[in-house]
């Protein structure tokens, strides 16, 4: 099976009410839609192509080192129509697409994976991923039968009362054979409450043509967070901060207060070391062994060798310093030419 990948990122994101575009807002240290591409850049596709439209220029320049392709979506009209304007540029040789959103920096690879085996194992010609909320309010609904299978998505706006009950939604996530989709999505109108082309109507399209139509049921509803104001920005970065807390743990690491710290993934901490209370450990770190970064202390782009003690209200900023050394609290050391940590250094 040869997949090639959309990840459509038009849309300006009005709730945000920011100039920035959507998919530019930063996720754990870095815009969310490079979470997207990072997640999708570890399975084997045959390409991706990213769907642009507000500020289009901004986006392109923002990911000019990532190895893919852009179509401009000139008018927003429906993630349908996102995916429509990419018929050109699909590969032809391709036979699935693989079709997700820039605005879902928390889902996983492994994830994604696991949606692609049973795509392929039950020769499904529509997979699409959904999960199961408490509260659905805002998510299309995932419309089965007696037995499970899913007969059509209906999104909110456009629900019954019934269907509004309905808990399994859909995550957004799609896998479509190539073939069955562009011809599907031509067919599709703008009957509907927002007046859009919904990449939604190709399952019941799916299932008018007899085709083999499935749910992919992702057992991590954090996954699919769509991020679409600032509150739900706030929450997916915690949740990737508390991933790397868990990984600092299990390395011997202690986090003392951790709702209170922020620390960035670009760092390398050496087990029986403690970071105290209200610390940033900024970019390009390198902490040794058994050291002790007092609280309220700012770290960015610094060596710290092994036996270190940082005192309280420190600011350090391209320094090096050597094992068995104390600084004193209150130190503010900025070098004029900040050091650069080589990839894979890890000790002074």
């Amino acid at each position: 099976m040869k997949i090639s990948c959309l990840i459509l990122a038009a849309g300006k994101g009005t709730r945000m009410k920011s100039s920035l575009p959507k998919v530019l807002h930063p996720v754990f240290f870095k815009p969310m839609v490079c979470h997207v591409l990072d997640a999708v850049s570890k399975l084997s596709l045959a390409q991706t192509v990213v769907v642009v439209g507000h500020q289009h220029e901004m986006v392109q320049g923002a990911l000019q080192n990532y190895d893919v392709s852009f179509v401009v979506q000139e008018k927003q009209n429906g993630t349908g129509h996102a995916v429509l304007v990419c018929a050109e540029m699909v590969d032809s040789d391709s036979d699935t697409v693989l079709i997700l959103c820039g605005d879902t920096p928390l889902i996983c690879s492994e994830t994604l994976q696991r949606m692609i085996a049973q795509h392929q194992a039950q020769h499904n010609v529509i997979t699409v991923m959904s999960t199961e909320l408490e509260n659905p309010f805002g998510y299309g609904r995932m419309v089965c039968n007696g037995v499970r299978q899913l007969i059509e998505i209906v999104e909110e706006k456009d629900a019954t009362d019934v269907q509004r009950r309905i808990q399994e939604i859909n995550a957004g996530i799609y896998l479509v054979q190539c073939e069955f989709l562009f011809k599907a999505l031509a067919t599709v109108d703008t009957n509907n409450a927002q007046g859009e082309v919904y990449l939604t109507d190709i399952v019941k399209k799916g299932n008018d043509q007899g085709a083999r139509v499935a749910s992919f049921v992702c057992a991590t509803p954090q996954e699919i967070l769509g991020v679409n104001s600032r509150q739900e920005l706030a929450r997916a970065h915690d949740i990737k901060q508390q991933e790397l807390f868990v990984t600092l743990w299990d390395a011997g690491v202690s986090l003392l207060r951790p709702t209170t710290l922020s620390i960035n993934p670009a760092i390398s901490i050496g087990p029986d070391t403690v970071i105290q209370a209200n610390c940033t450990i900024d970019q390009n770190v390198i902490i040794g062994r058994h050291c002790e970064i007092g609280s309220h202390t700012y770290v960015k782009n610094s060596y710290i060798g092994d036996d270190v003690m940082v005192g309280s209200g420190s600011v350090l900023i391209g320094v090096k310093i050597g094992s068995g050394s104390i600084v004193l609290p209150g130190t503010v050391s900025i070098a004029e030419n900040e050091i650069t940590i080589a990839a894979g250094e890890e000790h002074l």
